[in-house]
């Protein structure tokens, strides 16, 4: 049986309906996959916005807890500093009415001892601070006190003994000598002070003792 033009004319008809059909089954697809996609975009951008939220928020905490932190660790170290200082005050006390006697059994007759020097340039500034000064009329000793004596105080106090005469002029035609005194004296500093040429004085129960042996003989500034 022949096909007429008619036949072709319908099939192509036909086709035609049927790819228009598809295209717009296609389009609704695409719409709905783009609505979805909005959807998914917009459930991400709230879901980023709500984090980011919470780690703003985490942060605040987290920078707040930390000025806490660090506002506590000020004020402990400051404490910390008074207490210190208080400790370093009462070795002073405890070592002022001893070091005369001490000194005298190692031949050094001292008569005065002196708290609390202190020296300044002509603007003010802080050049030196001596913690006791035991002296006769030819000789000085510069004791540094401190609750726990450790390397660098022993360091300390042999620049301020270098500078001693510079600082206070009136001892120019002293012969200066050192000491440190301390509550904790550990045996390594104590060797180190001595090596050094310094006194070293130390709490024995409730009084104070020269640790230096017969041998030694001090250093003269």
């Amino acid at each position: 049986m022949a096909t007429s033009a008619e036949d072709i004319w319908a099939l192509f008809q036909e086709t035609d309906r049927k790819i228009q059909e598809s295209d717009a089954r296609l389009t609704q697809r695409f719409e709905q996959t783009d609505r979805q996609l909005q959807e998914s975009d917009a459930r991400l951008t709230l879901r980023f916005e709500q984090t980011d939220r919470l780690i703003q928020e985490a942060d605040a905490r987290l920078t707040q807890r930390f000025e806490q932190t660090d506002r506590k660790i000020r004020a402990l170290g400051e404490l910390i500093g008074r207490q210190g200082n208080r400790l370093g005050e009462f070795v002073q006390e405890m070592v002022r009415p001893a070091v005369v006697g001490l000194l005298r059994e190692r031949g050094l007759p001292v008569h005065q001892v002196a708290p609390n020097l202190s020296a300044y340039d002509d603007n003010g500034q802080l050049l030196a601070e001596i913690d006791l000064l035991a002296l006769n009329a030819q000789v000085a000793v510069a004791v540094e006190c401190k609750s726990h004596l450790n390397v660098d105080d022993v360091n300390d106090h042999l620049e301020r003994l270098a500078t001693f005469k510079h600082c206070f002029p009136q001892y120019q035609t002293y012969q200066l000598l050192g000491a440190v005194a301390g509550m904790v004296v550990p045996e390594q500093v104590g060797r180190f002070a001595y090596r050094k040429g310094l006194f070293v004085l130390a709490q024995s129960g409730n009084a104070i003792e020269i640790r230096n042996d017969s041998r030694f003989q001090p250093k003269t500034w």
